[in-house]
């Protein structure tokens, strides 16, 4: 599949065929902006810094630059599309060599491809993929496994295993994970439900990952259909977090279930505290590390290679996908802390593991 962008070439060997896409055949880097030999300069887009993940993040990606000598200029949307765009905008006239997007909206950032190709400047899309546009590269996790590990787990340490009443809580509608989460437990539970040996009892989005929104999701969960609930499925630790404080009101924080995703540090005390099941431990300095080292490769024009491919509606797009983990009270020490994502002590305080 060949595709003319910005002079650069993909190899991507999913099902063991080599696909390869020339980048920017025929047209020159930005105007005015470095030559691919010279100082890199990297363009970062966030959706957010208000979670401490994205923070984290952020973070690790500038200390991966800094060690290659790239300089990077990073922007943060506060969840609004129009900035976002604005944000893009500016990186694109301060002449960066590459874009790295981590989109609020995955749709409404196909207009940043557009721009940033005009401009003659690749775009990776970080965590999240940019839908329906002719996106670069993707570098995310394996997000479909996210699910399915959550609702495996679930379904495996329910007080009856494979029965029993759930609240799911999805994402935010606009970001594409949410779905790709809600696709890997939908296989898991699929047939449970279909016959009859799991309920689920309520389910709906939490507008932008707002802690808030899912803990509105549990409160009328429990005033709908009452406190027999046996597990909450939550697709991250921020909505985790919301479910808790409306178990906790009802006196239930610790009897029921609850699922998450990030390894945020609140969210490993709460499951060394008993009040959270799980996480999905996703390694972020393995995908900093590998956004920011692709970053500057294809910065320099330099061949890349990505073994998968996901499709964002309009083409395949070269992808790497790194796998993740489930933490629990009892694996912790050998998952979150040992790869050194936080401390023993953070997690712990002066107690024992």
């Amino acid at each position: 599949m060949m595709n003319a962008r910005t002079g650069l070439m993909v190899l991507s060997f999913a099902l063991s065929v080599a696909i390869g896409l020339v980048l920017g055949h025929g047209r020159e880097p930005a105007a005015g902006g470095p030559s691919p030999s010279d100082h890199v300069l990297v363009g970062i887009s966030l959706d957010t810094l208000k979670e401490a993940r994205w923070q984290r993040d952020r973070d690790m990606m500038l200390a991966r630059a800094a060690a290659q000598n790239a300089e990077v200029l990073v922007q943060s949307a506060n969840s609004d599309d129009a900035r976002q765009i604005a944000d893009v905008e500016g990186l694109l006239t301060r002449h960066v060599n590459v874009l790295v997007i981590i989109p609020h909206d995955g749709t409404a950032m196909a207009k940043a491809v557009r721009l940033a190709h005009e401009a003659g400047v690749p775009v990776i899309a970080y965590d999240r993929i940019i839908r329906d546009s002719d996106l670069d590269l993707y570098v995310s996790f394996d997000n479909e496994r996210v699910g399915e590990l959550q609702a495996r787990y679930v379904v495996d340490h329910l007080p009856m295993p494979g029965h029993g009443k759930i609240i799911r809580i999805y994402g935010s509608k606009a970001d594409n994970n949410a779905h790709l989460f809600k696709k890997g437990q939908d296989a898991v539970l699929r047939p449970y439900v279909d016959r009859g040996d799991i309920q689920v009892v309520h389910e709906d989005w939490a507008d932008d990952w707002k802690p808030e929104n899912a803990k509105k999701i549990v409160n009328a969960a429990i005033s709908q259909h009452g406190r027999g609930i046996d597990a909450v499925l939550a697709s991250n630790d921020g909505t985790a977090q919301g479910a808790i404080q409306a178990l906790s009101e009802e006196g239930l924080a610790g009897k029921v279930l609850v699922t998450g995703q990030d390894a945020e540090l609140v969210a490993c005390q709460r499951i060394v505290a008993g009040t959270q099941a799980m996480t999905v431990y996703k390694p972020l300095e393995r995908l900093a590390d590998s956004a920011m080292d692709l970053a500057v490769q294809m910065a320099r024009r330099r061949v890349v290679v990505a073994k998968q491919t996901v499709n964002n509606g309009k083409i395949d797009v070269p992808a790497v996908l790194s796998d993740v983990v489930v933490a629990t009270k009892d694996n912790m020490m050998d998952t979150v802390i040992r790869d050194g994502f936080l401390s023993r002590q953070d997690v712990y305080g002066g107690g024992a593991p």
